[in-house]
């Protein structure tokens, strides 16, 4: 997501709250009010998303007065202040929703995304995340898993192969939908973008290993045995990924076996939100 696609998500997201205004704030408020406000952590974690507060509030008026005390990608505490921001009341409450379900969101995701980081500490492994993100969310929350320590897989369908059994159902085999991706990636010039099969069991593995022209080979809810054998298979020839069903208590596990990345939808889909609040302090006229 570029600068401009992130104003645009601002844009609508503010759009979709405030539309013809924040009448309760317009009853209330005076026009010239002006007040300073902090983000209060409730809930220890890792911080992410103040980056995008900055941004919201600015785009609501450029001279607001944004005074950050902790970074993204900080371990926090309950009683911590992330920043201070200084500006026209029924701004700072109209923006108020937006930069807490954000904050709060890409602070579960890094919190949760660190949690699995220091599970494999020490290992040759990476872990990876999915395109299993909230629509039109995908940028900021893979912005967050990166602020946790972990790494962004493919952005979507458009920058990398990734050949799953419904393609190699579709095609016929294995060996069928690689060749097919193959002639396509040289068609569009797009040799610069990886190849990743899933394969189910042994017997594929051997298939897709015959055939070659990949980058990286899935294994996909393999139990442990076999994916040691499967990494002690395909010997380093290609990368290795075990994807399905990985939970903080198996991770370590399962990069003892050997592979090159572990792939988890989770670090997304099933994150929490962090506790976050931002309280008006000082009303200054």
């Amino acid at each position: 997501m570029n600068i401009q696609e992130l104003e645009n998500f601002i844009r609508l997201a503010l759009d979709e709250d405030i539309r013809s205004g924040d009448i309760t704030s317009l009853a209330c408020i005076p026009e010239g009010s002006r007040s300073k406000a902090k983000l209060l952590v409730k809930e220890e974690g890792v911080l992410a998303g103040v980056a995008f507060a900055e941004m919201v509030f600015k785009w609501v008026d450029p001279t607001i007065k944004f005074e950050q005390h902790l970074s993204d990608g900080a371990f926090i505490k309950y009683g911590d202040v992330a920043y201070h921001v200084e500006g026209n009341t029924r701004d700072l409450l109209k923006t108020e929703r937006l930069v807490l379900n954000v904050m709060q969101r890409m602070s579960g995701i890094a919190t949760l995304s660190a949690r699995f980081a220091a599970e494999v500490e020490g290992l040759p492994v990476k872990i990876l995340d999915t395109r299993k993100t909230t629509p039109l969310n995908r940028a900021l929350e893979k912005w967050a898993v990166r602020l946790g320590g972990c790494y962004n897989y493919r952005d979507g369908l458009y920058d990398w192969f990734m050949i799953k059994d419904n393609h190699i159902k579709a095609c016929g085999s294995p060996l069928k939908a690689i060749k097919a991706v193959q002639k396509y990636q040289s068609l569009h010039g797009l040799e610069s973008y990886g190849i990743t099969v899933e394969v189910k069991n042994l017997v594929e593995c051997e298939e897709v290993l015959t055939c070659g022209g990949v980058t990286r080979i899935m294994l996909d809810n393999f139990d442990l045995e076999l994916l040691r054998e499967a990494v002690a298979l395909i010997n380093k020839r290609f990368e290795t990924e075990a994807s399905g069903g990985i939970s903080l208590e198996t991770i370590r596990k399962v990069a003892h076996t050997g592979v090159d990345f572990i792939s988890v939808g989770a670090l997304t889909h099933s994150a929490g939100s962090l506790d976050l609040s931002l309280k008006i302090q000082d009303q200054l006229s």
